[in-house]
This record gives C-alpha cells, sequence and structure tokens, in this order.
C-alpha cells in the first residue's frame, strides 16, 4: 500500500493544507470536509514520504475519543460515512473511505492547549535547567518521565506551517480583544500578548485538564501511559441564539499529538519507549538534522528528509499498536 500525500479532491475547494490534513469547503455552508493524508512531520518538517495508512490509523482514532469524551464536551464531528456527505464528496469514496470526516464550522480559537501529566520532553529539558515547567516553580524533586504531582496545563500559540509554536505562561494566554487574535497570530506568530481573553482561558484550561484526565485514566486501564497531549476547541453560535459555546475540534489524542507510552515498560528517570513520533524524531536527529538543516540534509538542502523504510515500517506498527490497545 502506497503513502497518500496528497489528496486529490478536483471540483472542491482546498481551504487549508496542515501537516498531515487537507480541509476542503463543502456545499453545506455549515460543514467542512477532514481528510487525513499519509504524511508525517517531526521538528514542525514535513518529511517527504508518509507512512502508509496513518490518516486512517489518526481518524480511527480520534473518532474513538470523540465519542469516549463527548460527556466532557461536546465537538465538531458529524460523519466519517462518505455515503452520509455532500454528493460532491461521494464521487471520491475510494481515496476518502476510512480517512475523512464532515465537521461542523467553527471559529477556531488560536490556542494550543497542552495538558502534561509527565515530565518528559521540553518539559524536562526546562525542568533540568530552572526547576520551572512552562515558567511555573515546581517544589517536587523530579526525575525525567515522572508522573507529575497533578496535571498541568502549558498552553503553546499556534503558529504559521514551518514555524514553531511557542510555550506560554497560561496569564499570557490572555487578550481583551477575541476578534483581533487571528490576525495578530498570522502577524506575528512569536509574540505572546495574543489569545483568548481571561474567562475563555480559564475555561479551556478547566476542560483540557479534565479531558486528560479521563483520557488518561482510560488509556492507563488499557496499559498505556498518557503523558501529555494538545487538545484544540471552537466556538459555535449556541442552540439559544445568544453567544456562543466551546467545543473540542481537530484531531484528538492521536500518536500525532500526544505522547503515548506503553505502561510495562515504563520505568521513570530515563527516556520512555513510546507508541508515539519519538521513534521517528530519534531517527532523523541520528540521520543528521539538526536546526538550518529544515529542507534537507547537509550538502542536499532543499531536497527535504525520506525516512529510511525501516523507520516508516517501524513507525506504522507503534502507531497500530497504540490504535489496538487504546480500543480493545
Amino acid at each position: 500500500m502506497s503513502a497518500l500525500i496528497n489528496s486529490n479532491l478536483p471540483g472542491l475547494t482546498l481551504l487549508s493544507k496542515g501537516k498531515v490534513r487537507d480541509i476542503y469547503s463543502t456545499s453545506s455552508p455549515d460543514h467542512l470536509l477532514f481528510v487525513a493524508s499519509d504524511r508525517i512531520s517531526a521538528y514542525d518538517v514535513i518529511l517527504r514520504n508518509g507512512i502508509p495508512g496513518k490518516g486512517k490509523l489518526l481518524t480511527q482514532l480520534s473518532l474513538f475519543w470523540f465519542d469516549k469524551l463527548a460527556d466532557v464536551i461536546p465537538n465538531h464531528f458529524v460523519t466519517a460515512d462518505v455515503d452520509q456527505m455532500p454528493e460532491e464528496v461521494r464521487q471520491y469514496k475510494d481515496q476518502l473511505e476510512g480517512r475523512t470526516m464532515l465537521v461542523r464550522k467553527a471559529e477556531v480559537v488560536p490556542l494550543e492547549a497542552i495538558v502534561r501529566g509527565y515530565v518528559s520532553g521540553s518539559a524536562w529539558g526546562e525542568y533540568k535547567k530552572t526547576k520551572t515547567i512552562h515558567g511555573t516553580p515546581i517544589k517536587e524533586d523530579l526525575v525525567e518521565s515522572q508522573k507529575l504531582p497533578k496535571p498541568i496545563f502549558t498552553p503553546s500559540t499556534k503558529a504559521d506551517q514551518g514555524a514553531h509554536d511557542e510555550n506560554i505562561s497560561p496569564e499570557k494566554g490572555l487578550f481583551a480583544d477575541p476578534p483581533h487574535i487571528l490576525k495578530l497570530i498570522l502577524i506575528n506568530p512569536s509574540t505572546a500578548a495574543q489569545i483568548i481573553g481571561q474567562e475563555l482561558c480559564d475555561k479551556i484550561s478547566s476542560i483540557a485538564i479534565k479531558l486528560y484526565t479521563t483520557a488518561a485514566e482510560y488509556a492507563l486501564s488499557k496499559g498505556v501511559i498518557l503523558a501529555d497531549t494538545k487538545f484544540e476547541f471552537g466556538l459555535i453560535s449556541s442552540a439559544s441564539g445568544s453567544g456562543k459555546d466551546l467545543i473540542l475540534v481537530d484531531e484528538v489524542l492521536t500518536p500525532d499529538s500526544s505522547r503515548y507510552w506503553p505502561l510495562s515498560e515504563y520505568v521513570p528517570g530515563k527516556p520512555q519507549p513510546s507508541f508515539d513520533k519519538q521513534y521517528l524524531r530519534d531517527w532523523l536527529v541520528s540521520a543528521g538534522f539538526r536546526k538550518g538543516l529544515e529542507s534537507g540534509p547537509e550538502g542536499k538542502e532543499g531536497e527535504g528528509w525520506v525516512i529510511d523504510e525501516k523507520v516508516v515500517e517501524g513507525t506504522k506498527n507503534r502507531y497500530e499498536e497504540a490504535l489496538n490497545l487504546l480500543t480493545s
């Protein structure tokens, strides 16, 4: 099976092409079409070759979590049945089946709501240097991969494709004039004074932590540790017609947006084996990747990075194992 790197839907308008998803408008003014490609990125770099079937795996896991977390907060999912989608979409059933969702349009909140339950990755790097996580002092003495006393909300700004998201403190996730947020981010995604207002920020923090806690408890019962994850939210008009309601959007709790570890191999004090993209990231670094070489290996700048076939297979196997463990 070959990887679907780019969707091809003539007649539909492509609105956005992200690191993984292609988003199309539909004849329904209230809905969008999300297509999960087999593209994969690491360190905000999209690799030239993808992981065959990855988009379908991500879609299956998102659908599972949307259903399981529906009691915590509504989400944008409408249907994954291509036969129930607008007519212009149904003609591409062979290409789309298993990797697409029809979703409600929403005003996306330009904040990545990251929740950490364990100290790992960039959080561990910061803690080693300053005894803080996301700028917040940590009283406890921690070792790498240790479970935190309680999950913490560590929001990140939304960056343009090709730029790095920037970590910000919850206090800086405040802005008095939400209608101007998106414009500010597009102009200068590195600034921190750009996000969403006190009330909405507090609500997102509370819901994100509840989503993480609910998912982490379930995952643990399946032998999987959810170390950290990223949620995205949107606003839709309320049913009453006054005000707006918050909903969960994008993907949810996939290995692309989460750090999953096998419980059976968990040993605090060192990096953990994972079901996520860390395996790919480690390979990329070992292959010579570093800052300044985003466009390709040294001496081959501009040619992009191509994943070794054994790493393609290893990454796919890890994603499949995560899906099977969590949904069994």
